[in-house]
């Protein structure tokens, strides 16, 4: 599993990057009223509020290096002018990863002769974490 929660997967316009680290898991819950856990749960029995989907997408593209302003755009052309279901499985891979962490990535292994930052960098392959 990613020790840093990062994942990357197609959504929206392209492949993107999203990781929910302490920071932005604070923030998420400010937005929420509700914890990490709280809102993954929200999101996974039908309970969700608009922010549980929006916030999660928003805040998670700008951890995983995108500029605040291009995330903004984003989420306004993908979840506010899409149909909400649309955006919930990809919310909770975004969420999960940050909670439980991203299948298939081994904690403390890298990809051969990379360093863990090396393989960060490098790695774009989609990856959906497994469901609770």
């Amino acid at each position: 599993m990613s020790s840093s929660g990062e994942i990357s997967f197609a959504w929206g316009d392209g492949e993107h990057a999203f990781r929910l680290a302490i920071g932005g898991l604070r923030e998420l819950q400010d937005k929420c009223n509700a914890g990490p856990g709280q809102i993954y749960t929200r999101l996974g029995d039908g309970t969700w509020r608009v922010d549980d989907i929006r916030e999660t997408l928003r805040i998670g593209l700008i951890g995983g290096g995108m500029k605040p302003t291009d995330a903004h755009v984003l989420v306004t052309r993908y979840v506010d002018g899409r149909p909400l279901a649309e955006n919930i499985s990809p919310a909770m891979a975004v969420l999960g990863a940050a909670l439980i962490g991203v299948p298939d990535d081994k904690v403390g292994e890298t990809e051969a002769g990379m360093t863990q930052t090396e393989a960060d960098a490098s790695s774009s392959r989609p990856i959906t974490p497994a469901a609770p």
